[in-house]
């Protein structure tokens, strides 16, 4: 499809770089309000008399509500008037953040969460259209610069923010400080963002809502969330709930693209996946997502569980990558128009994927400086994606596509972040298991280094070495080593399905973030 054939752009009354940054900061709220409450939820535990494993609710009914909303953002988007269901948005989340800061008990909570991940879930999506409408293409690099700043800088800080918001004052805070920062964004809003007509009614005008299609995605996403945020705490499919949600996601998933490529009208429009660019696009940010969320949760774990870092200096040890990024990214926007975006991805996939080879080679006293320059490289990477794969899912298609296409790029960065952190969870877990097993096999009087290691362990500790204190002292090497491992594993495995993605590139049109030159 041509650049060339879509239908002319709306121009927005007011100048798009006041728009910007208004758009980015709804953003940055939502996308925060994920990462922020993660390090909060043992305070939420003992202050509301709960377990850690019913906290974790917390968490779990934000991301099913969210990823509900998220994909059918677009078909409400369309129908409602996108200013209007921006507005309602930013007005139910900064309302439930108030509750979820004032709420007296968990139930309470995980009901006010699910309804802040409901009215979250449309930010992400209508910011990113707004800003695609508002800018040309020849520009739309730098606003996406702008609001790659708001969704990739915010997980980066989120644990660091969380840690010092919570440690310094109360872990309600983390909500209600999205309360000024919604009214004062529900008014800028209003004023700056012009407001763009709905492409589809209601019933009254002879249109129809997918209710089917509504619930397929109900079913299919949120019982697929549910898993992936469950599945590693439940022994995966030794579970018979997580067996059941499985099944019922898997089933309905297939029920939704059914129904969804036969309807006039469907709230998701799957029908773009069979745009090239676009389908690639949308496996590049899904792969994006499971990379940055993944290596998000996996560093500040490796420096507290195995270095004894503290909270607030694991987080350190990640805010500069997030500030490499804000600083990349506006460089990335002023040559997206310049360079093919092939080659931009290629470097970016590279740069991400040498960062976590880096981090192949950390060990029990590595420095400090190591593992930030690591994550630095890495973040480098992150920005040389995000500009370039956002411009291809929107290069090629025209506006009265953009709030659909916005919907679905940020449901798989979402979706793709949810795969990442269950995956490394799951991998940091089993070849811990795997390396612990193989070392004890070591680990026996038989073996002659043991009998000697065991001696040397057991003349520091002015102890026989057959002593409880050095059995434990040994035990305990053994299980940080095989922690250790664990984590190089999941780092490996994840540097080499960057190097993995390369190929993908083969398949995207040649051309800059304005338009390319492939024969269609």
């Amino acid at each position: 499809m041509s650049a060339a054939a879509a239908p002319v752009r709306n121009v927005p009354a007011v100048n798009p770089w006041l728009i910007a940054p208004v758009v980015a900061l709804a953003a940055f709220m939502e996308v925060l309000d994920i990462s922020i409450a993660n390090v909060s939820l043992p305070h939420i535990a003992g202050d509301l008399s709960s377990s850690q494993d019913e906290s974790t609710w917390v968490l779990t009914s934000y991301l099913v509500t969210n990823a509900i909303v998220m994909p059918i953002s677009g078909w409400l988007s369309n129908v409602f008037g996108r200013k209007r269901f921006f507005l309602t948005c930013i007005a139910g989340f900064t309302a439930s953040s108030l509750l979820c800061g004032l709420a007296p008990n968990l139930a309470t909570l995980i009901v006010l969460r699910a309804v802040q991940g409901a009215t979250g879930g449309g930010l992400q999506p209508s910011g990113q259209a707004i800003l695609a409408d508002s800018f040309p293409a020849e520009k739309r690099g730098m606003a996406t610069a702008i609001y790659g700043i708001a969704t990739v800088f915010a997980p980066a800080i989120g644990p660091t923010l969380g840690g010092w918001i919570t440690d310094s004052f109360t872990w309600r805070w983390i909500f209600l400080i999205n309360v000024p920062i919604g009214v004062s964004l529900f008014f800028l809003v209003t004023a700056l963002i012009q407001d763009r007509l709905p492409a589809q009614r209601t019933r009254a005008s002879g249109f129809s809502v997918d209710w089917p299609g509504f619930g397929f995605i109900g079913l299919s996403l949120g019982c697929l969330q549910v898993v992936l945020d469950r599945g590693q705490e439940d022994d995966w499919f030794a579970s018979q709930t997580i067996v059941a949600l499985t099944v019922t996601a898997a089933v309905s998933g297939v029920l939704l693209v059914w129904w969804e490529l036969r309807h006039p009208h469907p709230m998701v429009d799957l029908r773009l996946l069979r745009e090239r660019n676009f389908a690639v696009s949308f496996v590049l940010m899904l792969m994006l997502g499971f990379i940055l969320f993944g290596s998000t949760f996996l560093l500040p774990a490796y420096t507290q569980s195995l270095m004894g870092y503290r909270a607030i200096d694991a987080g350190l040890a990640l805010t500069p990558g997030g500030f490499v990024i804000m600083l990349l990214l506006p460089v990335v926007g002023r040559i997206v128009n310049k360079v093919d975006l092939r080659l931009l991805i290629a470097v970016g996939l590279v740069a991400v994927g040498s960062g976590l080879l880096w981090m192949t080679r950390f060990y029990l006293d590595s420095p400090f400086n190591e593992i930030m320059l690591a994550r630095i490289l890495q973040s480098s990477g992150l920005a040389f994606l995000f500009i370039p794969i956002n411009n291809i899912a929107f290069r090629d298609v025209g506006p009265e596509k953009t709030n659909n296409v916005s919907a679905l790029v940020n449901l798989a960065r979402n979706f793709g972040g949810s795969i990442g952190i269950s995956f490394a969870s799951t991998v940091l877990t089993r070849r811990e298991q795997f390396h612990q097993a193989r070392a004890v096999e070591y680990l026996h009087t038989l073996n002659p280094d043991y009998a000697d290691f065991a001696a040397h362990v057991g003349a520091v500790l002015r102890s026989p070495s057959d002593s409880m204190a050095t059995l434990a002292t040994i035990y305990r090497g053994a299980v940080q080593q095989a922690t250790l491992l664990a984590y190089l594993d999941d780092f490996k495995i994840m540097a080499l399905t960057c190097f993995a993605l390369l190929p993908l590139l083969l398949l995207v049109h040649r051309g800059t973030g304005i338009g390319h030159s492939a024969v269609e």
